[in-house]
């Protein structure tokens, strides 16, 4: 349970950090260039959903947010499969969850810095590491239910073939 709650712990850290990192150095300047026209730090405040849809409806976020953020918690601590990989996903996606609800009670907005700008028709917002660990941890929950579907199946098939002997 230990490495759970620390990686919770260390995804916020390491989250508000890079958003402490963003105002000190960032705000109020131009964008600041890492690989020219592909990627960029850009300073930006919002006060929307993810990737700053939505604008304007912080209360509901902060509803909806608390909600999952507990919900996925005692997932996480009482009835998630016995695996490592979902723990992780759960844990990077509880993380990312609580730096941005501490952003959205201190300030009333999300601090976002992280601007692809290779393909902005494609990808035209500017995010942050706590969206990083929602969405990596949610990936890692959704390839972990894709291999476990597919174990399944031909855990499955294994039992009716054996029975057809």
């Amino acid at each position: 349970m230990w490495i759970w709650l620390c990686i919770i712990v260390g995804s916020v850290g390491l989250d508000q950090l890079t958003k402490w990192l963003a105002v000190t150095f960032l705000m109020g300047k131009k964008s600041v260039d890492l690989i020219p026209s592909v990627f960029r730090f850009t300073y930006v405040e919002n006060d929307g959903a993810a990737f700053g849809m939505l604008d304007d409806h912080r209360w509901i976020f902060m509803v909806i947010s608390t909600v999952a953020i507990v919900g996925l918690l005692v997932y996480l601590l009482k009835f998630a499969p016995d695996s490592k990989w979902v723990k992780v996903g759960l844990s990077l996606v509880i993380g990312g969850g609580i730096g941005n609800m501490i952003d959205r009670v201190a300030l009333g907005y999300v601090i976002d810095f992280l601007d692809f700008c290779a393909f902005p028709n494609l990808w035209p917002w500017v995010f942050n590491v706590a969206d990083s660990f929602v969405c990596v941890g949610g990936g890692i929950i959704f390839v972990w239910c894709i291999c476990s579907m597919i174990q399944e199946v031909k855990q499955n098939k294994q039992r009716k073939d054996g029975d057809a002997s």
